[in-house]
């Protein structure tokens, strides 16, 4: 990623998602107003156990990742969660965006920094089930998927996705289409 990609992708974020870090588990409380959380498997089951839930997790991903996303490009924006504050030399290549101090401990040993790599590519059903499958397993955390405006985003993972809609009439619409995705609990946890 050139330096001047680096910076469109950091003022489109600041733009739209000026009360956070570009980390997943940190949008939801800023940005309740535009937030829905969809459940991947029904009755709020966590993990896939067999083929047929993993159609199930796929499906629930891809079915609203289509809905904010189909015929568009998207940045897939990963992390690398370390206790270093320098990008590791093998991974500093491939599309590296941005690092930040994620928890700020005195002791530097308890720091940890994610380092966040984004790479743009047309969105096409499918075309990222293998990290979705690993999300869903647990293997990776910390993925988002937004279209390239930053004004929606998709950050999935294991047991759902966190969906931030545009507007908050956007996010009930689509809760609406996916009302048996939500979970039971009044926080929508």
């Amino acid at each position: 990623m050139s330096g001047d990609e680096q910076t469109d992708l950091t003022e489109l974020w600041q733009q739209h998602w000026p009360s956070c870090p570009p980390v997943g588990y940190k949008l939801r409380d800023p940005y309740r107003d535009v937030w829905v959380r969809f459940h991947s498997l029904p009755e709020s089951k966590r993990y896939a156990e067999d083929e047929s839930e993993y159609t199930v997790v796929l499906e629930r991903y891809n079915t609203v990742l289509d809905e904010l996303f189909a015929g568009a490009d998207v940045y897939v924006i990963t992390p690398l969660w370390t206790t270093e504050a320098e990008v590791p030399s093998s991974e500093a290549v491939t599309g590296y965006w941005q690092s930040l101090l994620v928890e700020d401990d005195p002791d530097p040993e308890f720091r940890t920094y994610c380092h966040l790599f984004a790479a743009r590519r047309p969105w096409q059903r499918g075309c990222i089930d293998n990290l979705l499958r690993d999300t869903a397993d647990d293997k990776v955390a910390g993925i988002l998927i937004a279209d390239t405006r930053m004004q929606r985003i998709h950050h999935p993972y294991d047991g759902g996705a966190d969906v931030f809609l545009a507007t908050p009439e956007e996010r009930d619409a689509m809760r609406g289409r996916h009302a048996d995705w939500l979970s039971s609990h009044p926080s929508g946890l």
